[in-house]
């Protein structure tokens, strides 16, 4: 394992983790969700499944999150974590490591993030796997998590909530998150995801229902997989939903010999 740090196009400091192959099936990114870090267990164990599978794995930390790049989380917006994911793959483009077509993986508001990329160049795309993915600005609004806070949200400009994979750690959040979210729509462009497609989400997710799930994969015209993990929520925790998550992943990589 090799960790590193880039520069976005801002110059901002990125934080890369870089798990070579000896000898390559493929190469696979993995990118967090708002707010995540690239050593939350959901994303070392899609990692996991593909560093077994003898793929390059690179997972890193978007800058204006919690982890160990650049900026600060108030300011985080779908941009951001987008253009941070294309800067991240345009630097692995010039690494001696890099492998065409390649496999993108994403959770929550990385899943949109992941699909986005895929939608804009599907021709680079292996496999994709938008896990509890945000679908769109206008599903995130209907979920009763949303509803709560969108109002207060919007009146004093901060969204205020308490981290779930960092206990006792305060979120602030600017309501220019949603201005800026309302731009993106995985729905009108997912007929060019003809890759092969995992999404897996929880039955308790209280972000990206289920429900809001499937109109997303109903969208799809590839080959497509939708798993529902009983019991878990938006963000994988438990030993046993994410020893589940091992077990599909495994499985779909391996089905779809990528």
């Amino acid at each position: 394992m090799q960790k590193l740090f880039i520069k976005n196009r801002k110059n901002q400091k990125l934080a890369v983790i870089i798990d070579q192959s000896g000898n390559p099936q493929g190469l696979a990114f993995i990118m967090h969700g708002l707010g995540g870090f690239k050593e939350q267990l959901h994303i070392k164990t899609f990692a996991k499944s593909f560093k077994n599978a003898d793929y390059t794995v690179v997972r890193f930390d978007t800058t204006n999150t919690f982890g160990e790049s650049d900026g600060d989380y108030g300011n985080a917006t779908t941009t951001n974590y987008y253009e941070d994911l294309e800067d991240v793959i345009g630097w692995a483009e010039n690494q001696k490591f890099y492998q065409a077509p390649f496999s993108l993986i994403g959770h929550s508001l990385g899943g949109l993030c992941v699909a986005l990329y895929a939608e804009k160049y599907p021709e680079k795309i292996k496999g994709l796997a938008p896990i509890s993915t945000v679908v769109s600005y206008e599903l995130s609004c209907e979920t009763s998590k949303y509803k709560k806070t969108m109002e207060e949200w919007r009146r004093t400009g901060w969204r205020v909530t308490e981290s779930s994979s960092q206990p006792g750690l305060i979120k602030r959040l600017k309501w220019s998150h949603m201005i800026d979210r309302s731009k993106y729509n995985l729905l009108p462009e997912a007929n060019k995801l003809t890759m092969p497609v995992l999404m897996i989400v929880g039955d308790q997710d209280d972000s990206t229902l289920p429900e809001h799930q499937k109109i997303f994969y109903e969208r799809l015209p590839g080959k497509k997989e939708f798993h529902i993990i009983k019991g878990a929520t938006h963000t994988f925790k438990d030993p046993e939903h994410l020893k589940e998550l091992e077990e599909i992943f495994d499985q779909w990589i391996k089905k779809f010999s990528f």
